[in-house]
């Protein structure tokens, strides 16, 4: 990047299933990282909104909830990936001097979205065939071809929900300790994945504000500064033998590809990542991409689960925060969720599911099968 992008503030309105307006949770979420960041809406020079809702004036009503300011308002929506390209957009805004100060702001609720989805002719559950569905073919086939086992995938699922059970703006917080026997023994959605290892669809909101290192350091004060060291983004590419797997799954090689040009970008590698979020709507997921995003060789994704390595205490600890699993995914704001995940682990503010000594944090997210984002931060001492 041209200059140093620092993330100066963040917020999020607890992801839910409420039915709560988009506009208020966004509302709220946009006004917390602006208190956060320490600036008003007057201070911030460009905004990026994420938001998968079809209303494709959204983002300028939401500006202007904020405040009439004249500022460049710019409509992000690339599938699951949407938050987190709303938020590279920001990052690159400020990294070749735009601005010196951008928001990235995701709003969404995929049930009302759903909603309008099913009225429109033509289109039903008949005609489609469900995300849930695809994942589970997938799972299926690693099941043939590596041996893993249903308990593998509840493993990794119950650990994401005991994520959530500490964080208070995850949709899905049990009262107790839950197991993979109970995530086993939930509803069956699509062999091998029971409801409980499904993602949590709602509403909800984050933000992200970024800013250049000169604006960074003259607000943050005595809190540890965040810099954004790789941001990435890629699409499929055309292979010899290059197969399409589905509009959810998306290719192995594109996730690789894009890991490595972030890692290359930050100057680190995987050894030096100390956190990791992850586009992990279903457990296959998250445990393949254990394995593409470099933690482990092919097919050893089911080791690090059986020895704990991804949970929190763990050597590489994913989804703190509970994940699309349990913290939910309503679409637009879930990659910006990612963030203020892992700036608050950076900055040491994660409270009882803080890892400990975290200095790296990877966000990871797919959309549609052919988007793939890979943003990389560090803590970085505040002077």
């Amino acid at each position: 990047m041209a200059q140093k992008v620092f993330v100066l503030g963040v917020g999020m309105h607890r992801f839910n299933n409420e039915g709560l307006s988009s506009s208020s949770m966004a509302d709220v979420a946009g006004m917390a990282a602006l208190e956060d960041a320490g600036l008003s809406f007057s201070e911030v020079g460009a905004l990026y909104n994420g938001h998968l809702g079809g209303e494709i004036t959204a983002g300028v009503h939401i500006a202007k909830q904020f405040g009439l300011t004249g500022i460049p308002v710019t409509h992000v929506e690339n599938a699951s990936a949407t938050g987190s390209c709303a938020f590279g957009e920001a990052v690159h805004a400020v990294a070749g001097g735009r601005v010196d100060v951008a928001m990235a702001l995701g709003f969404d609720d995929l049930n009302r979205m759903a909603g309008r989805l099913g009225r429109r002719p033509g289109v039903g559950a008949e005609q489609v065939m469900l995300p849930a569905a695809f994942f589970g073919m997938w799972a299926t086939r690693r099941m043939h071809d590596v041996g893993t086992t249903a308990e593998t995938f509840a493993a990794i699922a119950a650990k994401n929900w005991n994520h959530a059970r500490a964080n208070p703006l995850a949709q899905r917080r049990a009262d107790h300790e839950v197991t993979a026997d109970e995530v086993l023994g939930s509803t069956m959605i699509a062999y091998p994945h029971t409801s409980m290892m499904s993602c949590a669809s709602g509403g909800g909101a984050a933000a992200a504000i970024v800013a250049s290192e000169e604006v960074a350091r003259r607000l943050v004060g005595d809190r540890p500064l965040v810099e954004v060291i790789a941001s990435q983004q890629q699409s499929e590419t055309y292979t010899e033998g290059h197969v399409f797997l589905g509009a959810v799954i998306g290719p192995a090689q594109m996730t690789r590809d894009t890991a490595v040009a972030a890692y290359e970008q930050a100057g680190v590698g995987p050894r030096e990542i100390d956190l990791v979020q992850v586009h992990d709507a279903f457990p296959i997921e998250e445990l393949v991409y254990y394995e593409l995003l470099g933690f482990c060789g092919d097919g050893e994704g089911d080791r690090l689960v059986a020895e704990g390595a991804t949970a929190l205490g763990g050597r590489i600890p994913f989804s703190t925060d509970g994940g699309l699993t349990a913290r939910g995914h309503p679409g637009g704001p879930t990659g910006l969720a990612q963030v203020h995940e892992t700036v608050l682990q950076l900055r040491g503010e994660a409270g009882s599911r803080q890892v400990e000594g975290a200095r790296t944090g990877l966000c990871h997210m797919a959309g549609a099968g052919s988007v793939c984002v890979v943003h990389i931060l560090r803590g970085a001492d505040a002077r």
